[in-house]
This record gives C-alpha cells, structure tokens and sequence, in this order.
C-alpha cells in the first residue's frame, strides 16, 4: 500500500522512500536487540558462579568449575572475559582456601590474566622450597626468617619501597629481619654488606640459608637477597618484577655475585 502511494504521487521527495525504509528497520531491530540482552546465560556461564557449602566436596565443586568455565570464556563476548578469568582463579583456589592454607606465591598478574597453570605452579614450588629450607636447618631464627620472607613472594617491586605495599631489595631484607627478630639492618645493600654485626663470606660454596647474599659489579654492591635452600634466594629485582626466587649457583646471577654475609 505504502508503495502504491509513493508511486502514485508525484509530489513525494526522492529520499523520503529510503528514510522510511531505514525508520522502519530500525523500529523492527530495536526490539529484537533488547530481547537478546534479556536471554539468560547459557548453562556453562552460569555453572561457574556455584558455591561451595561445605568443606568437603570443595575441591570436586572447584574442578567442575574450572571445566565448565573453559568453555565459557571461549564463548564469552571480549567485554566479560576479565569476569570470566577472575571467576576461574577464585574456583581453582577454593581446594587451598578450604584448608586454610596460605598462599604467598599468588603472583598478581597470574591471577587477574586468569593464568592458574602459573599461579598454582608458583604456589607448589614455594611451599616444596620452604618446606626443603626449613628441613636443613634447625635453628629456630632462620626458620622464622624463612617464613617471614616467602610470605612476601609476589609483592611488586618498588623503588625505595619498604613495606608490603612494595620493597626494593633492601627495604625487603631490612623489612624480614626487622620484623621477624627484632635485627636493624643498615637500609641499603652497600652498607649491609659492611655490617660488623655479622661474618663476612667470601666463598660462596659456604653460604648457608638466612644469610644475606650481595651482588653488584668490579667490586660495587649494587643488589641484595635472602639465601633459601639449594643455590636459591629471595629477591625484589626492579621494576616490574615481583618478589621472587632466583639461582644464585648458575645463571645471571652467579656472574654477580660478591659476597655473603651471616647475621644469625
């Protein structure tokens, strides 16, 4: 009908026919748009928000989670990814957060990216290298520092940082020893490396865990860590690395190394 009368009367603009096609597809789209944000989400979606109501079974709960969740992700428009990957880390944590664990190798990025091959990694490798440190040592002070340290693993680094918020290398030793004995350390590596209070170690096949380990170059002490078990030690490296473990025996940093010193 409508035709008719555009080709039935002359006086009608050329464009008002196209301008009535467009109205008229909006008008038939818009409904059609709203209805589709109103659809509920598929099954897969919503199985991932299932919470836990008991201690027992959690693990289970988490496991079927974290499948159902692959799917989702992959399926899940760009603007709800990030949801999706922050409800994947929190149901791979509910198996240790049912045990009251603690977790301090839950590096940040791992956990917003939803990276818990990395996270979780991080996590198991950190209790084995406490574990294995606080084994070879019987002395009750180093035990204490051990913990106090690998409970910082992860935090961001922070120039002149000195707190949990973010360390610098030797903000984080003079925060563990401080913290965990009592023992005020000079604030930067140049001048711990000179401490009377503790023995000098030159030789490093004689370095020992809980003692402070210092590198740097032609002579200058530039860097400071916390020697663990095995060649390793805690560090904050610089910027835009977290509190980490690292070999001190191979690699970068046996080129680096100076000196040790014993505080305990």
């Amino acid at each position: 009908m409508k035709d008719e009368q555009f080709k039935s009367n002359p006086a009608v603009h050329p464009f008002q026919k196209p301008l009535y096609l467009l109205c008229s597809t909006t008008l038939l789209l818009g409904p059609i748009s709203a209805l589709a944000q109103d659809m509920p989400q598929p099954p897969a979606a919503v199985a991932v928000h299932a919470t836990p109501e008991g201690a027992q079974g959690e693990s289970a709960t988490a496991t079927v989670a974290v499948a159902a969740n692959t799917t989702a992700v992959a399926a899940t428009p760009p603007r709800n990814r990030t949801d999706a990957a922050t409800t994947v880390a929190l149901a791979a944590l509910l198996p240790h957060l049912a045990n009251n664990d603690t977790i301090p190798l839950m590096d940040r990025s791992a956990l917003f990216a939803g990276d818990m091959n990395r996270a979780l990694t991080g996590y198991d490798v950190s209790q084995s290298t406490l574990a294995a440190a606080e084994k070879a040592v019987t002395d009750k002070k180093t035990q204490v520092v051990l913990r106090r340290a690998m409970n910082l693993l992860g935090t961001p680094y922070r120039w002149g940082g000195a707190r949990p918020g973010g360390f610098d290398c030797s903000g984080l030793v003079n925060y563990v020893f401080r913290t965990a004995l009592g023992i005020q350390l000079p604030r930067v590596s140049r001048d711990m490396a000179r401490h009377s209070g503790g023995e000098l170690i030159k030789d490093r096949k004689e370095v020992r865990t809980g003692d402070l380990v210092f590198f740097g170059k032609a002579g200058r002490i530039t860097h400071v860590g916390i020697v663990l078990d095995k060649g390793l030690f805690l560090h904050a490296p610089r910027t835009g690395k977290d509190v980490r473990m690292d070999s001190f025996s191979s690699g970068y940093w046996s080129h680096k190394f100076i000196q040790a010193r014993r505080v305990l």
